[in-house]
C-alpha cells in the first residue's frame, strides 16, 4: 500500500513541474523498507528507523522530511498513516560564509589564466571564461552551456537553468567586447560545435576541467586557503559579483527592494531570500545594515 501511495505522490509532484528525482528515490527506498517488515501504513517508528541508516543528522532530517511530506499527502484520504515528527531538526545545512575576491584579485586571476600553458586557445578560453563569471555572476554550468545563439544584442540568453527557467543576462559593453574578441579566435576551432567555450580537445568544457584550471590560476597568484577561513572556489566568482552588486545598492528603502528583486532575477535565484542571504557575507555589508537600522531606530531613516 505504501508503494502505491509513493508512486501516486511522485506522479503528482512531477505533473506539477518538479523533476523530483532524488526524493523519489528516497521514498521508494522507504516503501521497500516498510514492505520487508510487512508494514502497510506509514509508521513513525519505522520512518525514524529507516532515516537513522544515514550517517549524518542532516541526511537523516532530509530522509525523514521526505516521508513527512508523503504522509501529509496521503493522510488527506487515509488517516491510518501516521505523521512523523521532524525529530532530526532542519533539513538544510547552515550555508558557509562565501569567499569574496578583491577587485585586484579578480584581475590577477584572469591575467594568470591568460598565461597558463602553451600559447593556444586555452589561454583565451579560461581568461574570458573567468572574467565572464566575475562580471555576470553566472553559475559554472550556465557559462559552460552557452552557445553562439545565446549571445544576442540584448545580452546572454541563459536557458534551462537550475530551476528550469530561462532568463536574459544583460552585458556591460566591456564584457561584450571581451566575448567578441574571444570569439574571433574561437571560430577557427571546432566549427562543428557551437558551444562558446571549448577545451583543447575541441569539445565543450566540462566542470572538472574548469575547476582544475581555476585552482591552477588561484595557486599561481597565491590564493590559498587560510585556516578558519572559506577557501576560494570557482563559484566564489558568483559570490563576489553578488556582494559587489549589493554594495552598490542605493539607500532609499523602495529602491533597495527594487534592487534586490532585479539582482535576484539576474542571478536566477528561485527565491529572493537566497539573495538577501548575501547581506551577511562581508563586514562592509553588515556595517551598512547596522548603520541603517540605527538610523531607523533613532528616526533618521529616509
Amino acid at each position: 500500500m505504501i508503494t502505491e501511495a509513493v508512486e501516486s505522490y511522485i506522479a503528482m509532484r512531477r505533473c506539477c513541474g518538479f523533476v523530483f528525482r532524488t526524493e523519489a528515490e528516497k521514498l521508494r527506498s522507504f516503501a521497500a523498507y516498510s514492505a520487508v517488515r510487512n508494514i502497510n501504513y506509514i509508521r513513525s517508528e519505522i520512518a525514524i528507523e529507516w532515516a537513522l541508516q544515514s550517517p549524518s543528522v542532516c541526511a537523516r532530517a532530509r530522509k525523514l522530511g521526505a516521508v513527512i511530506r508523503l504522509a501529509r499527502y496521503i493522510r488527506a484520504e487515509d488517516l491510518h498513516h501516521e505523521l512523523p515528527q521532524p525529530i532530526f531538526g532542519s533539513e538544510s545545512k547552515p550555508r558557509p560564509v562565501p569567499y569574496i575576491f578583491s577587485r585586484e584579485d579578480v584581475q590577477r586571476l584572469v591575467q594568470a589564466a591568460g598565461e597558463m600553458g602553451s600559447k593556444s586557445l586555452r589561454r583565451d578560453t579560461y581568461s574570458t571564461f573567468f572574467a565572464l563569471l566575475a562580471c555576470t555572476g553566472l553559475r559554472l554550468s550556465e557559462a559552460i552551456r552557452l552557445r553562439y545563439a545565446d549571445i544576442t544584442a540584448d545580452g546572454l540568453v541563459i536557458r534551462c537553468t537550475k530551476f528550469r527557467k530561462n532568463r536574459l543576462v544583460v552585458l556591460h559593453e566591456t564584457a561584450r567586447q571581451g566575448i567578441e574578441h574571444y570569439l574571433e579566435r574561437r571560430r577557427c576551432y571546432a566549427s562543428f560545435d557551437d558551444h562558446v567555450f571549448i577545451s583543447l580537445r575541441r569539445k565543450p568544457l566540462i566542470p572538472k576541467d574548469a575547476q582544475t584550471a581555476f585552482r591552477t590560476a588561484a595557486d599561481r597568484i597565491g590564493l590559498r586557503r587560510v585556516a578558519g577561513q572559506p577557501r576560494p572556489t570557482i563559484h566564489s566568482l558568483r559570490h563576489t559579483f553578488t556582494v559587489r552588486a549589493l554594495e552598490a545598492c542605493p539607500d532609499d528603502r523602495e529602491r533597495i527592494t527594487q534592487h534586490m528583486m532585479a539582482l535576484s532575477t539576474h542571478l536566477g535565484h528561485g527565491h529572493v531570500g537566497h539573495t538577501y542571504w548575501y547581506l551577511q557575507a562581508t563586514p562592509e555589508l553588515m556595517g551598512n545594515i547596522s548603520k541603517r537600522f540605527e538610523a531607523f531606530v533613532t528616526g533618521d531613516a529616509p
